[in-house]
């Protein structure tokens, strides 16, 4: 006989023994992964592992084809355009006709343009380009809503925390295996291969959604005909500000800091790589490095910090990580060389890792089901992530009413660049201390979590 609590038959340990009770917890903290989350965290990784790849040297492409940093503040400013009509009608669409058709078919459409991109003759095909993709925000209220609708209240965080986990991991390595392909062959015709990849893990991505995904509503209203989308338009923008006023008070000030947060990644996102290999004189090998190491510690962080946000709760979490990012984003111009570049990414990437569930699981628990397709694709999924270094927005869910704001800051953010390398950054840091004190002074904690 063993010890008390343990018997052994045939070789095995059976329950009892101090590993059987470690396998039980750890069955438990994963038994949410299933379903459809677990279908949207598989297909996210395929195309967060092209994205990794394909956004961070975005902005070097851009250059090889005849641009400068004024037309890569432009091309990124007018990406989001085409989210001011269909947000509202994409919001529509997720709360009334259903969720998964949108965001499959949404993914294999979006695949098909990236061919635009793959085949540029200049920088004004990738301008086409990002104006096309940009309708393709029709699905993300869809996406975000059928996210918050999979996870219960009380591990929402946790739960958040290890989909982004496992769709991030294995995008870990992709700046680095995308920086030995524009080596090997050069930012032309390398930057075509990844856009290439890109648009087939989107269509890969949006069949499978469509084959395994279930939908979560119901089919509430008539079904949108051509004839019926001026009327939703004038509708929905006429409808703000009843809809922002039948949130409670800490949604409408954590929607203020999702617009405050994309002005200030957007301003500086498209010229990380730019800062770094331009002014600070890193390699793109070097680059790669550190966007790989960087993103290795964010994955990993999101397990503990899961855990940390349903613990500590999600203002807290927000403003301990708002902090954090304010010492390292602007400390990122006055450092030189691999090795302190590479402490200073890494710091953003820790505060990235809170901020991420700490901010959708806060929009989920205070925005009701029924109104999550419409309020998401107001807001977006209530987060941004800090120090977002690739050319797109740093989503993770643009909102119609984060569009402008964040045009008009991409925009600027070349001509920034060009005058002053430095004053993308000195804007960024701006808006993250209005953000924070947003977060102080608008921000409580939501006592009864919405499902």
């Amino acid at each position: 006989m063993g010890s008390e609590g343990t018997q052994i038959t045939g070789g095995a340990t059976v329950q009892g023994t101090p590993e059987a009770g470690l396998l039980r917890r750890v069955r438990n903290s994963l038994s949410f992964m299933r379903g459809n989350l677990l279908v949207l965290t598989l297909t996210r990784s395929t195309g967060m592992f092209a994205r990794q790849m394909t956004f961070p040297y975005a902005s070097l492409f851009i250059l090889a084809l005849g641009g400068d940093p004024e037309q890569v503040g432009l091309i990124n400013s007018l990406a989001p355009l085409a989210s001011l009509l269909v947000f509202p009608i994409g919001g529509y669409l997720a709360d009334h006709r259903g969720r998964v058709r949108l965001l499959g078919w949404t993914s294999i459409i979006m695949g098909a343009l990236y061919v635009l991109h793959a085949a540029a003759l200049s920088w004004e095909w990738l301008l086409v380009g990002a104006l096309l993709i940009g309708f393709g925000v029709i699905s993300m209220p869809a996406n975000s809503a059928l996210t918050a609708d999979a996870l219960a209240p009380s591990h929402r965080a946790r739960g958040l925390a290890l989909s982004n986990f496992m769709s991030s991991a294995p995008a870990t390595a992709a700046p680095l295996v995308a920086a030995a392909v524009l080596t090997r062959w050069g930012v032309d015709p390398g930057m075509r291969y990844l856009y290439a990849f890109l648009g087939a893990s989107y269509a890969l991505a949006g069949a499978v959604n469509l084959r395994l995904l279930t939908e979560t509503t119901q089919p509430s209203g008539p079904p949108l005909r051509l004839r019926d989308v001026p009327a939703l338009l004038r509708g929905t923008y006429a409808g703000i500000l009843p809809l922002l006023q039948s949130l409670p008070r800490t949604t409408r000030g954590l929607g203020a800091m999702v617009i405050l947060g994309f002005i200030g990644n957007v301003v500086a996102a498209p010229f990380w790589v730019l800062y770094a290999t331009q002014v600070k004189g890193l390699s793109t090998e070097a680059w790669g490095t550190i966007l790989l190491v960087e993103a290795i510690v964010r994955d990993v962080g999101y397990l503990p910090a899961g855990y940390l946000v349903d613990r500590l709760g999600r203002v807290r979490s927000l403003r301990m990580a708002l902090v954090v990012a304010l010492v390292a984003i602007p400390s990122f111009v006055f450092v030189r060389g691999f090795a302190l570049s590479l402490m200073v990414r890494v710091t953003i990437s820790l505060a990235c890792a809170v901020y991420i569930p700490a901010g959708s699981a806060l929009m989920a628990d205070t925005v009701p089901r029924a109104l999550r397709g419409r309020t998401m694709a107001a807001l977006g999924r209530g987060t941004v992530f800090l120090g977002s270094t690739g050319g797109g927005m740093g989503g993770p869910g643009l909102g119609y009413l984060v569009t402008v704001p964040a045009m008009l800051a991409s925009l600027s953010g070349g001509y920034l660049y060009a005058a002053n390398p430095v004053y993308p950054w000195v804007v960024s840091t701006i808006a993250l201390v209005a953000c924070l004190a947003v977060s102080l002074v608008v921000l409580r904690e939501h006592t009864q979590a919405e499902v």
